[in-house]
């Protein structure tokens, strides 16, 4: 999850940052909307997920992005048109733009293949240190100065993820570092997409899923399984129902400040564990509780100091 206005691609998901493009509406019952769009949208992407970890138990994971994402492409064809040519020939920063879409191809990647080993809520945990990242690496890539007190916080997330991956030389197993390395580009992803912040916002999503798609065009030689008809069904309510999750995103935001709604998207580790255990009888241990709940501190310990300090000096906000 970003620590601000954010948007997520599953994840896994996905939320890279994504600027809201209108001031948020005030009122109590705005507030409540953006609350209710935003736990839609939480729902909307754990529910992908568990499919998704459902269908990779079947095809290859390659196979798996070029189908799912080809159907979202599908669905996002219309908002393409309406957006016109320009919005991709004025994009700026080409480079930074393409060293954005490996990464992200390579983190929805690092996601399912590790789900697909790793308990959904485990690998989640993982996946929700991600603003902790974005915090201790913003310090290199971006030049921004970070206070004790988010420093402390950092290393308390990072407490959390220790714990999540359990103190035992015999539990670092390769998918719980293939998660973790996941989870590391995933606040990559969120770093280059801050500083891309001026892009607009279907060039950002759309060439999202052109890398997943050329990234399972890639692997489509090492391993192919013809997908049955009901199978294809539940990869294009995948590619439907993530495009909901993206409206619903943008659509809270636009209702309500990110101040407000934004801690909601920690849900998501509630989801992962009831999907979990509905789908495929999975029940988090006591490592798995307590490092996601250290981390889910430590994260909304971040995201409350940078909306304290973005209240006290708008010109030191962080970028959306």
């Amino acid at each position: 999850m970003a620590a601000n206005s954010s948007f997520r691609v599953p994840i896994g998901t996905a939320m890279t940052s994504l600027p809201s493009t209108s001031s948020p509406a005030t009122g109590r019952s705005a507030a409540l909307a953006g609350i209710g769009f935003m736990l839609m949208a939480v729902f909307l992407f754990a529910l992908n997920s568990a499919v998704g970890k459902w269908l990779v138990a079947k095809y290859p994971v390659g196979e798996f992005m070029l189908i799912r994402s080809s159907f979202t492409l599908l669905f996002l064809a219309p908002f393409v048109w309406r957006a016109g040519r320009a919005a991709f020939a004025d994009a700026p920063r080409p480079g930074l733009q393409v060293l954005r879409v490996v990464l992200s191809a390579l983190e929805v990647a690092m996601f399912f293949w590790a789900v697909s080993y790793l308990p959904l809520a485990d690998t989640t945990t993982f996946y929700l240190a991600g603003p902790i990242y974005v915090t201790a690496l913003s310090v290199l890539l971006l030049r921004e100065r970070v206070g004790w007190r988010r420093w402390t916080a950092v290393l308390v997330g990072f407490t959390g993820v220790v714990i999540a991956l359990r103190p035992s030389s015999s539990s670092f197993t390769l998918p719980a570092l293939i998660a973790l390395a996941g989870s590391v580009t995933y606040a990559l992803v969120m770093i280059t997409t801050r500083m891309l912040r001026q892009t607009n916002d279907i060039m950002l999503m759309t060439t999202y899923f052109i890398g997943a798609v050329a990234f399972g065009v890639a692997t489509v030689p090492f391993g192919w399984v013809a997908p049955s008809a009901y199978d294809l069904l539940c990869l294009a309510g995948v590619g439907l129902s993530n495009i909901m999750a993206q409206f619903c995103v943008i659509r809270s935001l636009k209702l309500a400040s990110a101040s407000v709604v934004v801690p909601y998207q920690y849900t998501l580790i509630v989801w992962s564990v009831v999907f979990g255990w509905l789908m495929f009888a999975e029940l988090p241990d006591g490592y798995t509780v307590a490092g996601a709940a250290i981390i889910v501190v430590a994260g909304l310990y971040i995201f409350w100091r940078e909306q304290a300090r973005a209240r006290r000096d708008p010109a030191i906000a962080p970028p959306p």
